[in-house]
């Protein structure tokens, strides 16, 4: 009955190893997605920003555009209404083609 009583121990001693590592496995994936959340969240963190920064960036262009444009105009009335003739005849004549 001893070897019975021994081959019963060492179950009991490998099923309580078992449910310990499977602890440790649970806790090491529960970590890493803590991590993987913590770096994404981070990350989404950064690309807004620099998103934000490239938006204001184009703004304050297009800003500067309108501007000069606006400076060009009023230098130079004929000029820019004879170019505004121009492009509208171009994209007249585009467009009848197509």
């Amino acid at each position: 009955m001893s070897r019975m009583d021994d081959s019963g121990m060492q179950q009991g001693e490998g099923q309580a190893q078992l449910r310990e590592t499977a602890q440790q496995v649970q806790e090491n994936l529960r970590n890493l997605g803590s991590q993987v959340r913590d770096t994404a969240t981070q990350q989404y963190g950064q690309l807004r920003d620099q998103a934000t920064q490239y938006y204001e960036q184009g703004r304050q262009r297009a800003t500067e555009m309108e501007q000069s444009l606006e400076q060009y105009v009023q230098e130079k009335p004929i000029q820019a209404l004879m170019i505004a003739a121009g492009v509208g005849m171009l994209l007249g004549v585009l467009w009848k083609r197509s």
